[in-house]
């Protein structure tokens, strides 16, 4: 079984940056639940943008960047 993998990364601009992988449906509700609690915890604007495979896209939200 593959493993869902979030890596985070902290930019030199602040920005934290979250990139996946598609995650498994077993975990995806988590995986969100965490992406939140970051979100909230970060405060500011999230933006999506297509980033990696087919399946791929980047939340940016003011310091936060997600890219699955």
């Amino acid at each position: 079984m593959k493993e869902d993998i979030i890596e985070i990364e902290v930019l030199e601009d602040g920005t934290i940056k979250v990139t996946t992988d598609q995650i498994s449906p077993a975990n995806h509700m988590s995986a969100d639940q965490f992406l939140k609690q970051i979100e909230q915890l970060a405060g500011g604007e999230i933006t999506k943008q297509k980033n990696r495979k087919a399946h791929g896209h980047v939340h940016q939200h003011g310091g936060l960047t997600q890219t699955r």
